[in-house]
């Protein structure tokens, strides 16, 4: 019998022993993938949060890692022999591609927007994805079979760990098309990781506003330069990460919660900066808040009811989404 991998989202996942899947889907089901997509691009844009915590509170995440794990070398050798039937035969592209188109919406129609209410209602925005990946670290923790030693222990240091990277300050780097390509390879392995945000990274290695700013441009070449870098830098790591999940995957569930919680560091709502002692970069507290520290408000105001309101908001998604896909896994069996 050939084993299963059973998904969030309630769908059975079939692997042949060559690492291929197959799957079943009507028009609407990809519909319903792009839109996936859209949400996990949303959350790229917004430091502090993953894409691939969006991934795993959508139950598409162990779905994405076997799809990307399908873009091999022998994909490759048979797009360069124009075999483009056998190329795609092994390929789940209709699922990389609506959830490609997505994203890349997301990207491309929200980074404007997000970036104004991150300038403006940084607290709000903040609010809601602290909601959502809460209420993930709480409904992925059910993933692990049974708990043991190892894996809390794992588990506390992942939390300080990522509690720790969250807390760095940005670096001053150079936009060169290598520091840029670079740059796309380990923003986007943190990306595919829940817990980790890429975009995050790239404000850690002094990248985000030039990157965010070439999306509202469309500057073709430096996102091309990112984009390959992250291309390579995904199909490279999605492989260390599928071995690990198929050979330890309660251990690695377990370390990806750590990941998560720990982030919460960064997308706390209150905030208070704290300026720089070199006067000549304070001008960058004015475009991103990037030195700042955890604080509770003052006092309580209609807007720390919005921003609680919003937290809520976004812990009630979570349940909500969980509790739909327990109800289809229910039905599907």
């Amino acid at each position: 019998m050939e084993p299963t991998i059973s998904l969030l989202s309630s769908q059975k996942v079939t692997v042949r022993e060559e690492g291929t899947a197959t799957y079943r889907r009507t028009m609407k089901d990809y519909i319903g993938v792009a839109l996936r997509g859209f949400c996990m691009g949303a959350a790229d844009v917004v430091p502090g949060v993953s894409g691939g915590t969006m991934a795993f509170i959508l139950g598409i995440y162990d779905e994405l890692i076997h799809a990307l794990h399908a873009i091999n070398l022998t994909f490759f050798r048979r797009l360069f022999r124009l075999q483009w039937r056998a190329a795609f035969a092994d390929l789940p592209w209709q699922f990389l591609l609506a959830l490609g188109l997505g994203i890349g919406t997301a990207i491309f129609t929200l980074a404007e927007g997000l970036s104004w209410a991150l300038h403006h209602h940084p607290e709000l925005v903040r609010a809601f994805f602290f909601g959502l990946v809460l209420a993930s670290a709480v409904t992925v923790r059910r993933r692990v079979r049974q708990w043991t030693a190892p894996m809390l222990i794992l588990s506390l240091l992942a939390t300080i760990g990522a509690y720790l990277l969250v807390g760095l300050t940005p670096a001053e780097t150079p936009h060169t098309p290598v520091f840029l390509f670079f740059s796309g390879a380990i923003a986007i392995c943190a990306m595919i990781l829940p817990g980790i945000s890429g975009a995050f990274i790239l404000v850690l290695l002094g990248q985000y506003l030039y990157i965010l700013d070439a999306v509202t441009r469309l500057d073709v070449f430096t996102l091309g330069i990112v984009a390959s870098g992250a291309a390579v830098g995904l199909l490279s790591f999605v492989r260390l990460l599928r071995w690990l999940l198929m050979r330890s995957h309660d251990l690695v569930i377990a370390f990806l919660i750590g990941l998560m919680v720990g982030s919460l560091r960064k997308i706390w709502p209150w905030k208070a900066l704290a300026l720089p002692a070199n006067p000549l970069t304070r001008s960058h507290h004015a475009l991103l808040p990037t030195y700042d520290y955890n604080v509770l408000p003052a006092e309580f105001t209609p807007e720390v009811g919005l921003t609680i309101g919003l937290m809520g908001l976004g812990f009630g998604v979570v349940l909500v989404i969980e509790h739909l896909a327990a109800r289809r896994r229910q039905v599907s069996t």
